[in-house]
């Protein structure tokens, strides 16, 4: 009778811990889940190759469970998805990184649909009193479960709200920018028509080009050198007009 109780508190002690990893592991999966679909919907590769990150930790993370689940096929999944994942960070363009973002999220959603699979099929075999004690803890369990997932939203929605923030000051930096320039140009055009006009030269009025471009969609440098580009123009311009004035 001793070694019946004793085997019984031993098979039902392996169950509990199955379970118990099973239930990190799941949680591990849509956490990476989540980051991957973030990855997926970035405007940009820097926020891509972040959440891409994210994804491939939990995922990492989810493998240290996965392996006392008895969940072969997501122990699979989840190595593709890893292999997939680790290429985002080297990747060169926002497109080839978003290639293998794509093809881990559909990878990472179906380890999500078998790691329930696995966790529906787990039964724990006990008595009465037992599983009174199993269904507590496992509700206690999922409370935490439930918590920790609204920290990561909640987590996820802060990141969001930072990028945002970020994305908008950086617009505003390069708002400024642009209006910086924008009064050179003018101040220049200003100028060398006033000069040519002072000079008596027969000149054709110097004007700033007309552009439809939306430089803030554009870097900094970009921006930069874009307007660097108009001043040499005008200058050469106003050269050009100027030197015509000897003739």
């Amino acid at each position: 009778m001793k070694y019946y109780y004793f085997f019984l508190i031993s098979i039902t002690s392996f169950t509990i811990n199955a379970q118990t990893n099973c239930d990190n592991a799941n949680s591990y999966l849509v956490s990476a889940y989540s980051h991957v679909k973030d990855a997926y919907d970035a405007n940009n590769i820097s926020h891509l190759k972040y959440y891409a990150n994210r994804s491939l930790e939990s995922f990492k993370l989810s493998k240290k469970n996965l392996s006392d689940c008895n969940c072969i096929k997501v122990l699979e999944l989840s190595n593709k998805a890893i292999d997939l994942l680790a290429k985002v960070e080297s990747a060169e363009t926002f497109e080839d990184g978003r290639f293998y973002v794509k093809r881990a999220r559909d990878i990472s959603k179906e380890s999500v649909i078998e790691i329930d699979k696995c966790s529906a099929s787990t039964t724990i075999y006990n008595d009465t009193d037992e599983n009174d004690a199993l269904t507590d803890l496992q509700n206690e369990q999922r409370k935490l479960k439930q918590q920790q997932e609204a920290l990561k939203l909640k987590e996820a929605e802060i990141k969001k709200k930072l990028a945002a923030q970020s994305e908008k000051e950086l617009k505003l930096k390069k708002e400024q920018l642009i209006l910086s320039y924008k009064s050179t140009v003018a101040l220049n055009i200003k100028t060398y028509n006033e000069t040519l006009k002072a000079c008596n030269c027969n000149y054709k009025a110097i004007k700033a080009a007309d552009s439809l471009e939306d430089l803030t969609l554009e870097n900094m440098d970009t921006i930069q050198k874009h307007y660097i580009n108009e001043l040499k123009v005008l200058a050469s311009n106003y050269v050009s007009q100027l030197n015509s004035c000897d003739n």
